[in-house]
């Protein structure tokens, strides 16, 4: 590669005889030389710098499919609380059923087992504590085989649950509302047979009743109704 230089003076020229192949220059003149520099050449080489394996290694992780990460064990904790909800309706015919208890009374419970409103609940509350599906989908009302059921069988299926979750009962509190017929008479036998299902001592299960002051289908005598609230306690 050849490169051209000027080179001005601002002094008269010196007094020297020029080369033939350089032509006479007049005073304060610019000589233009050329000069010859080695040639350069220059090779593209592509970066295999750490940045770019990044960027590469980055694509190939975005087009490859997600890993599918195991489900972390249930969380084992102290103590479980759960709540239980039912209501059915009263009809003529029918047995009044609670708390596996059979209640005299000029009507009873439309249902497709035996109707107990106190014992769903109580097997809700306890399923819904240990975090499993409600009672409707354990037992459906669609299984021929639940028809007319005992619901001390839904009782005995729960409790099974509690005891191999590793939970047992801390204590449950039930509450009935229906405005007919008073239910004084019966609480001790229906709190009894409670606490035999649940396997439990009485001073754990507790169990009140309340009228409905004749306000709505409860109120009215057409229907009856139960919570339970149960604590469950790690073994």
């Amino acid at each position: 590669m050849s490169m051209a230089t000027s080179l001005c003076y601002a002094a008269p020229f010196p007094n020297k005889t020029l080369s033939k192949q350089t032509p006479p220059q007049l005073p304060g003149a610019c000589v233009t030389r050329h000069l010859s520099l080695p040639s350069l050449k220059f090779t593209a080489r592509l970066s295999s710098s750490p940045a770019r394996s990044v960027v590469a290694s980055a694509a190939s992780t975005a087009e490859a499919e997600p890993e599918m990460k195991s489900e972390a064990p249930p969380k084992v904790l102290p103590f479980r609380v759960g709540h239980g909800f039912d209501l059915h309706r009263l009809e003529p015919g029918y047995p009044l059923i609670i708390g596996g208890i059979d209640i005299p009374h000029d009507r009873g419970c439309e249902a497709h087992s035996d109707g107990d409103v106190l014992l769903h609940c109580v097997v809700d509350a306890i399923l819904g504590a240990l975090g499993l599906p409600d009672i409707g989908q354990i037992f459906p009302d669609t299984d021929p085989k639940w028809k007319g059921a005992a619901s001390s069988v839904f009782m005995k299926e729960a409790v099974r649950l509690m005891h191999e979750a590793g939970y047992e009962l801390g204590n449950l509190d039930s509450t009935l509302i229906l405005q007919r017929p008073k239910l004084s008479p019966h609480k001790e036998a229906i709190r009894a047979n409670l606490c035999q299902l649940l396997g439990a001592d009485p001073s754990v299960v507790n169990l009140k009743a309340k009228t409905h002051e004749k306000v709505d289908s409860l109120g009215e005598n057409r229907s009856i109704a139960a919570h339970t609230v149960v604590l469950l306690v790690r073994k």
